[in-house]
């Protein structure tokens, strides 16, 4: 079973022909509010792609957070202890300029609100996998992960937005998964993908997964094997939820009793699909589709 705890949000997604530089406006035909958080997007992809899923996490007692609840709920993933709490639903800005890429502001709202305490009802163990990223305050992501681990549950913590976390909270993560910038800002320098994989993965005991875009994913394990994934041929609409794609999916299936290059595969057709719709929870594909669009992309590959 996979369990995130995580955020979840209303996205408001402004279409514009090119990003605004500082300072500069730029003017939009309209705005979509989608659903989104980069907590329930995970927990969405993991339950679409067959994982049974369960997220924990807080929304606000606006008509948004039913709403965002009601969508994440759509995906098959359980919903029934997220704590709806006095206040906003988080909230993010969301611009998407042709082409795919993007700008995000997000207000925390209900996700400042979000506990470890959230688990003590939930039967960790060691057919659990908990997710965790950093939209919530990282002192309970580390909490989390330590009673996780405690319980002998996989830990996979996507460092995501890159915030500081201690060497005591990494202790506890079996799999680090970072884009290379969060990797060069966990480490304190810059490097080559690979080596910020398998320098980090030796240094704190884990596998480290560092996402590279279109340039695909490298993993490292902490014995130094280490393994290379491109991506799947599509033309990109959006690439808002290619990243919790990959992360939900990779859990998803490492649940399922893949190995790390089987995962890796099925993580990145994933992610490539997802940035062929618009919108992060709406693009994530389900089992079937992925299991079509795997023969189009090459399995993962060992490094030497």
């Amino acid at each position: 079973m996979i369990v995130v705890l995580g955020s979840i949000n209303v996205d408001l997604f402004f279409a514009v022909d090119r990003l605004p530089g500082r300072g500069e406006t730029v003017l939009a035909p309209g705005m979509t509010v989608r659903p989104g958080g980069k907590g329930a997007n995970q927990a969405a992809a993991a339950a679409r792609a067959g994982a049974s899923t369960l997220f924990l996490g807080c929304i606000g007692e606006d008509a948004a957070g039913g709403d965002v609840l009601a969508a994440l709920a759509e995906t098959g993933c359980a919903v029934s202890r997220v704590r709806r709490l006095p206040g906003v639903t988080g909230t993010a800005v969301v611009m998407v300029e042709a082409g795919g890429e993007n700008q995000i502001v997000v207000a925390s709202g209900a996700n400042l609100s979000v506990t470890a305490d959230l688990l003590d009802a939930v039967p960790l163990g060691p057919g659990t996998t908990l997710v965790c990223q950093m939209e919530i305050p990282p002192d309970q992501t580390a909490e989390a992960l330590r009673r996780a681990r405690a319980a002998g549950a996989r830990t996979v913590l996507n460092l995501a937005p890159a915030r500081p976390v201690t060497a005591a909270a990494l202790a506890e993560v079996d799999m680090l998964v970072v884009n290379k910038p969060e990797a060069e800002s966990l480490e304190g320098q810059a490097g080559t993908p690979l080596g910020l994989a398998r320098t980090l993965a030796a240094r704190h005991d884990l596998t480290c997964v560092v996402t590279l875009g279109r340039e695909g994913a490298i993993a490292a394990g902490p014995d130094g094997n280490a393994w290379s994934v491109g991506v799947l041929a599509v033309e990109a609409v959006d690439t808002v939820g290619a990243g919790d794609a990959f992360v939900g999916v990779l859990a998803a299936s490492l649940d399922g009793g893949a190995t790390l290059p089987e995962a890796l595969h099925r993580a990145s057709v994933a992610a490539g699909l997802a940035c062929t719709r618009e919108g992060a929870m709406p693009s994530l594909p389900d089992a079937a589709a992925i299991e079509i669009h795997l023969g189009e992309l090459a399995p993962a590959r060992r490094l030497d």
